[in-house]
């Protein structure tokens, strides 16, 4: 078993290392590709907006794969896109790839959740899943800073697109050879897997999720230039900082579910979202000096990693039947905020500068603790009427027995 999941492990850390690694090496795909800085985050933005977008939908329609055909044409499609964005000279044909890039990581990372939980025992069901998702932390700690040096020892930003893509492949060989027959998971239609989108409990959580991603990613789609001060342009410095962020958020994730399990989930994120919003107000100044600048990573990685356990839990425990859906459905969530980040942040660099759009994304974090204020009130007059109701539902159910028995 523990073969298996290392090689969805590997999986999920060259999808994550695709989705990170763009911010550290976009001046230079810029430059290349003869568009500004704005411009350039459309790479952010078609490989999210795919991911997002597509994610449910592949999931439906390739249902009665047989999960290694599936994991491996996912993989398949995602290097080719990968490629494809390291050798094209035109920025238009570079989108067209990010996306296609997408859609093989689409394909690929809910289902090996999903296969993760299949694979192993109900006891040791959590430990699985938990061990397959640290391929997205680790992507933070080690993918993104690794390909941002890559990209700036070669100074080559292609060359980190071909680094991406060998993981992919090596992802793809390790399925081939270690992953066992998995069984297909029951048939989910599309439109049952979206359907919980329209109860107001998930529709206001996840905006939650929507608008504190979209704000903090409005920065880190163009981290390069917000942290130019502190890195002086140098590449290496800036991985060196990325991978400090990557350790923060890791052990973001990592901590949150004990402090769900003892404090619960709403103390988390209201803290957490209200944490945030001081951080990214504050970025114009502590993003110039290098002493402000980790400290400001290390919450950021912190709180906003962190934030993930618990709006999952307040989405579970609102409608327990629907857990695998609901879970798909807030990773979507977060990369719809990562592909909506770069034109917003484009936006706040034309009408300001680049320094200054932590407050730009403090202003969509703080009205995330709306939202979640929000979710938390509707959720609990629901658990509230539906305590009432099964209240008063006890005597008409009992009273059939008491006559019989009399």
């Amino acid at each position: 078993m523990y073969r298996s999941l290392l090689v969805l492990t590997a999986a999920l850390f060259a999808i994550g290392t695709d989705s990170f690694v763009i911010a550290g090496i976009l001046p230079d795909a810029a430059h290349s590709l003869g568009v500004g800085i704005g411009s350039a985050g459309w790479l952010i933005t078609a490989y999210a907006f795919a991911y997002a977008v597509l994610g449910p939908v592949m999931a439906a329609f390739t249902a009665r794969w047989p999960r290694r055909t599936l994991f491996l044409t996912g993989l398949g499609i995602f290097v080719a896109g990968n490629l494809l964005t390291a050798f094209v000279p035109v920025f238009g044909v570079a989108l067209v790839a990010r996306a296609v890039a997408g859609l093989g990581g689409a394909m690929v990372s809910p289902t090996a959740v999903a296969a993760a939980a299949a694979l192993a025992p109900p006891e040791r069901r959590g430990r699985a899943i938990s061990t397959v998702l640290a391929g997205l932390s680790a992507a933070t700690a080690l993918g993104a800073p690794i390909g941002t040096a890559i990209g700036s020892v070669t100074g080559n930003w292609r060359a980190t697109m071909l680094f991406v893509s060998a993981l992919g492949v090596l992802a793809a060989a390790g399925i081939a050879l270690l992953l066992p027959k998995i069984a297909n998971p029951p048939l989910v239609p599309l439109r049952a897997r979206v359907a919980p989108l329209g109860d107001r409990r998930i529709g206001m959580t996840l905006l939650t999720t929507l608008l504190v991603f979209t704000g903090l990613y409005i920065v880190y789609s163009y981290i390069a230039e917000s942290l130019d001060r502190t890195t002086g342009g140098s590449g290496t410095t800036l991985a060196a900082l990325l991978f400090v962020w990557g350790v923060a958020a890791t052990l973001g994730t990592l901590g949150s579910g004990a402090l769900v399990d003892r404090l619960g989930a709403r103390r988390i994120i209201n803290t957490a979202i209200v944490v945030l919003t001081v951080d990214f107000a504050l970025l114009p100044w502590s993003s110039a000096h290098l002493g402000t600048s980790i400290v400001a990573l290390v919450v950021w990685g912190v709180c906003a990693w962190g934030l993930l356990t618990p709006q999952t839990h307040r989405l579970i425990e609102a409608m327990p039947t629907a857990a695998p859906m609901l879970t798909g459905l807030n990773t979507a969530t977060v990369y719809v905020g990562v592909s909506i980040a770069p034109p917003l942040g484009q936006v706040g660099i034309a009408w300001l500068d680049a320094h200054w759009l932590g407050p730009l994304g403090a202003a969509l974090i703080a009205l995330g603790l709306v939202t979640a204020e929000t979710a938390h009130f509707i959720i609990r007059r629901h658990q509230d009427h539906t305590a009432a109701a099964h209240a008063e539902s006890l005597p008409a159910a009992t009273a059939p027995e008491v006559g019989g028995a009399s």
